[in-house]
């Protein structure tokens, strides 16, 4: 039945190469033997991690220019995998990059694709417990980026409101949800 669905890869075109992704037209056929190009974005994998803070229990936020939107997006730290670096090893820079926090049990939560209509690569979600205090960010030239703690609560409430507007975050916190839903049982 699965085969009724899939498409036939017949040509690839890059058409666009940038610092943060590679655009490229692919030649596909149909099940029915129709033809199509279609837009694929290729870009390294991501992760989001997220830093939670005991005695009350807060998540570690970061705040950062979001260029897409032209506006301020609180988020949890993340970025992209660098070559050749593990999803737990880019996690681990990126939580001390933009956060200074360091050590800790770093959780598994899932994997999922960005959009898979129009995206190739993967983003790795991560929770972060018993971290080191926050400390000496460690940004790349290009970055700015503010961290402070918000109670969870506020978090779960706010998500997906303007203030917390990528929908990537959301899906994060969710695996996050289930993550505590499971180990409570």
């Amino acid at each position: 039945m699965q085969q009724k669905l899939q498409w036939q890869k017949k040509g690839r075109r890059q058409i666009l190469e940038t610092k943060v992704m590679t655009v490229t037209e692919i030649d596909s056929v149909s099940p029915r033997g129709d033809t199509g190009t279609y837009i694929v974005m290729d870009a390294p994998d991501w992760v989001i991690v997220i830093p939670i803070l005991k005695n009350p229990d807060r998540f570690l936020m970061v705040k950062q220019w979001r260029h897409g939107t032209q506006s301020l997006s609180t988020e949890f730290p993340g970025g992209v995998m660098d070559a050749g670096e593990t999803p737990e090893q880019a996690a681990l820079r990126e939580l001390k990059e933009e956060t200074g926090c360091t050590g800790g049990k770093l959780i598994y939560l899932g994997s999922m694709s960005p959009n898979p209509a129009l995206m190739s690569n993967r983003v790795h979600c991560f929770a972060a417990e018993d971290i080191s205090e926050p400390g000496n960010q460690h940004l790349d030239p290009d970055e700015f980026v503010e961290y402070f703690p918000l109670p969870c609560d506020e978090v779960y409430q706010k998500m997906g409101n303007q203030e917390y507007p990528h929908a990537l975050m959301t899906a994060a916190l969710e695996l996050y949800r289930q993550y505590v839903t499971t180990k409570k049982v």
